[in-house]
């Protein structure tokens, strides 16, 4: 680390400590020159995320998207809104572990219904209904049938 005052690219640390909720480390440093002290900031380089959409366009991942989303799917449901952050934050987690730089919209949209359908059915059906665009009441209708199913197969397991 360059010195700011000498320039004498030689420094040691002479304290750190963790910052920013944990997401930054503060480290004191000292010139092994001058003798002089400046302050300097480590953090985790993020990988931006970009969302592929169907159409091909690619526009970055935004998880606030995701969050109103699931936000309008839950209206009026007993849904926690913790519940829905946690979702979306563990959505979040496993997208830059995967480390993937380009994830399909169709992917995120998978994942998101995955977990409407543990958190509240009628959230999930309402995020389908729009994810999935159904056409008319056959559609909706067959996409209840799907769930009732699953759920007798689940009970029956």
């Amino acid at each position: 680390m360059k010195c700011p005052y000498c320039a004498f690219d030689e420094s040691r640390v002479v304290d750190s400590r963790p910052c920013e909720e944990g997401t930054m480390i503060r480290r004191r440093r000292e010139c092994t020159k001058c003798n002089k002290r400046f302050t300097t900031y480590e953090r985790v380089e993020n990988i931006p995320l970009i969302v592929v959409k169907k159409g091909g366009q690619r526009t970055p991942f935004d998880k606030n998207k995701i969050f109103n989303g699931m936000i309008k799917a839950c209206e009026k449901r007993p849904v926690p809104i913790d519940a829905i952050k946690e979702v979306v934050d563990d959505l979040e987690r496993s997208f830059y572990q995967s480390e993937m730089k380009e994830i399909p919209s169709s992917l995120i949209g998978e994942q998101v219904m995955a977990a409407l359908k543990t958190l509240d059915e009628v959230a999930y059906v309402r995020f389908a209904s729009v994810y999935r665009q159904f056409k008319d009441v056959t559609s909706f209708r067959d996409e209840l049938e799907r769930l009732i199913s699953e759920k007798k197969t689940e009970e029956n397991s």
